[in-house]
């Protein structure tokens, strides 16, 4: 299993987030404000964008943390369960 996320990304990670919380805050905003479609979708796409960069900093973090316990699994089964476990959140992640 992968280790806990390092200090460094973690807040940045977490500062992601916060500025994601704002952007969700903003939308429900905007809906209550009665705002156009256009631009009601573009702030949902840009929510979208930010989360999907967050995503993929997590899974950066765990697929570089899997390399090197991979690379000290002496046992290929276990190795094999850990890459079928890896390919199942990628799967849904993709």
């Amino acid at each position: 299993m992968a280790t806990p996320t390092p200090e460094p990304d973690l807040h940045d990670i977490l500062a992601r987030l916060r500025r994601i919380e704002g952007q969700v805050r903003g939308l429900q905003d905007m809906i209550r404000q009665g705002r156009e479609c256009e631009a009601v979708l573009t702030q949902v796409r840009a929510v979208q964008a930010a989360l999907t960069a967050v995503a993929r900093r997590v899974l950066e973090h765990y697929l570089t943390e899997c390399q090197k316990e991979w690379a000290a699994q002496p046992d290929p089964r276990l190795l094999t369960e850990k890459l079928k476990h890896t390919v199942g959140l990628l799967t849904k992640f993709l």
